[in-house]
């Protein structure tokens, strides 16, 4: 009996830990509910805003826009014929939605051989770090969120290049973006989390 007891608590313990952080936070709209939720999230983005100098709520609007906070996000897949799977849209992966090269390219730079994309201090550090080459490379403040979402999504050299321009839908969401940055940091500072 205690053998099954045992065997039923471990495989309780063990399905627990799996997909917590999976999950999108229940109140995407409000930044204090989720750092009370998850606080490792806050912890992680105050690391990086003291590392790399990207404002939380810029951080948290992008990975809002990316993946809604789940960490083993993925983008859809795409389909010949209506119902064959032939693979993803894209390698994004993970909180930040980093492509493959991209994430090899953090990983040789920093150093940081073990990062995972599905671990939120190793994608927001990533944020950061691409970020950070952003502003040093294309001028754009730290605390430009619309201007830092288009050049994270479109590459640097998409941004250099005005690729964005021709995306109205693009522009919209980066607008989006930015209104949720402002909207978050307002109510970080309303909490005191900020």
């Amino acid at each position: 009996m205690n053998r099954k007891i045992s065997a039923i608590l471990l495989a309780l313990f063990v399905a627990s830990c799996g997909g917590g952080e999976r999950e999108a936070p229940r109140a995407l709209d409000d930044a204090c509910a989720i750092v009370d939720e998850r606080p490792k999230y806050l912890r992680a983005m105050r690391k990086t805003e003291k590392k790399w100098g990207i404002p939380i709520a810029v951080q948290m609007a992008t990975i809002h826009q990316e993946s809604k906070f789940v960490g083993n996000a993925r983008t859809p897949l795409k389909f010949t014929l209506g119902v064959i799977p032939m693979g993803r849209q894209s390698s994004a992966y993970g909180y930040s939605q980093a492509l493959d090269g991209t994430w090899d390219e953090y990983k040789e730079q920093t150093g940081k051989r073990r990062a995972k994309r599905d671990d939120i201090y190793d994608a927001t550090d990533f944020m950061g770090w691409y970020m950070d080459g952003t502003t040093r490379t294309l001028g754009i403040s730290r605390a430009d969120a619309r201007n830092q979402y288009l050049a994270y999504h479109e590459g640097r050299g998409g941004y250099r290049r005005g690729s964005y321009r021709s995306k109205s839908w693009l522009v919209s969401v980066a607008d989006k973006v930015a209104t949720r940055a402002i909207i978050y940091d307002n109510q970080l500072r309303a909490c005191g989390k900020r």
